[in-house]
């Protein structure tokens, strides 16, 4: 293999409010040998949120914004319908910049456990504690993915759409850690069984038509070996979290799983913060590859492999969202040459 079979993307977030600025600083940067995408601009306001987001493009269910967050309705609020507007102009900007692209290109959603995490029942409790809510919202999300993907397609021809689904909220739902709507108690947790089932009924309907799926955390209690028996499944990672237990159950599984191209690799490995001022990436690619000499993990296990920030860059300014976007692409790169053994980091 060559040090093509690294490539480098992005988590999803950006700063500003620009969106054609914003796609064309992306494009620049990652198309051809990587992987682009769509940008999110969280910055520009409600709706363009990561709950927000999603949660104004699902299909058949409404919501509006409320000082407690986004909730279920009967018809969708002003804020709800300025997200529709967002992503309408994000999706233009998105086919001008792409125009006549030929090759992968990742677009996200938010998952269905941090949708019903976040979002509110009418009168006022999360929806995940209510399970015929959790349903609708998963049933609609098992719709609305495809879609969303079918619509990118659309407006980009060429494209092998990429879908992630951004998952914050999962480990929470899963510990019982959300508070109740007093804030004197904690929601129950639900089985682990239950999300796995509903994390499959959003994702079996996206695989089905031929698109790669990827659930990105950066929560340092990402649940391996659950989202392992979600099939298809790739998992995006902050590697700067990661205990010994973790790195030793992503080694077994690199080690049992079926050669794969490049877009379909079980995981991606978040391992430039998103705050890194770093120089060279040999200050993120050593330690990354240091920890898996100590657990068996050589460098060419990770052919092919994605490299990614640790998170979102919206925090970022402009420019320091470039500057650590090209830190991520020259990582890949490192990374590629390590596992080539063309390199002796």
């Amino acid at each position: 293999m060559t040090t093509s079979s690294i490539r480098a993307t992005g988590v999803g977030s950006w700063p500003g409010e620009d969106a054609r600025a914003a796609n064309h600083r992306v494009r620049d940067i990652l198309a051809g040998d990587h992987l682009p995408y769509l940008p999110e601009l969280p910055g520009r306001g409600p709706g363009s949120d990561l709950v927000g987001r999603t949660a104004a493009r699902l299909s058949g269910l409404a919501v509006d914004l409320q000082p407690s967050g986004w909730r279920l309705t009967d018809a969708p609020g002003r804020d709800a319908r300025r997200g529709r507007g967002y992503l309408s102009t994000d999706l233009d900007e998105l086919a001008e910049a792409y125009d006549g692209y030929a090759g992968p290109l990742k677009v996200q959603l938010a998952g269905p456990m941090t949708l019903a995490a976040a979002i509110r029942l009418p009168r006022g409790e999360r929806a995940v504690s209510d399970p015929g809510a959790v349903r609708d919202i998963v049933q609609s999300l098992a719709e609305t993915a495809p879609a969303h993907v079918a619509d990118c397609a659309r407006m980009v021809p060429g494209a092998q759409i990429v879908l992630q689904l951004d998952e914050p909220g999962l480990t929470a739902v899963l510990a019982g850690a959300l508070p109740t709507d007093s804030g004197f108690g904690r929601l129950r947790a639900l089985e682990s069984e239950t999300v796995r089932e509903l994390l499959t009924r959003v994702v079996e309907p996206v695989v089905a038509q031929g698109t790669p799926v990827v659930l990105h955390s950066c929560s340092a209690d990402v649940p391996l070996a659950l989202l392992r028996q979600v099939p298809h499944l790739a998992v995006g990672l902050d590697t700067a979290l990661l205990q010994t237990a973790q790195w030793e159950q992503i080694a077994e599984q690199l080690d049992s799983a079926d050669p794969v191209d490049d877009l379909h690799r079980p995981f991606w490995f978040g391992m430039v913060p998103t705050d890194s001022a770093a120089r060279h990436p040999r200050e993120h690619v050593t330690p990354f590859l240091e920890v898996g000499h100590r657990i068996g993990l050589e460098p060419s296990a990770l052919l092919p492999a994605i490299v990614t920030p640790a998170c979102g860059l919206s925090a970022r300014t402009p420019d320091g969202a470039t500057h650590v976007t090209r830190l991520t692409v020259d990582a890949a790169q490192m990374l590629g040459e390590a596992a080539d053994g063309m390199s002796h980091l």
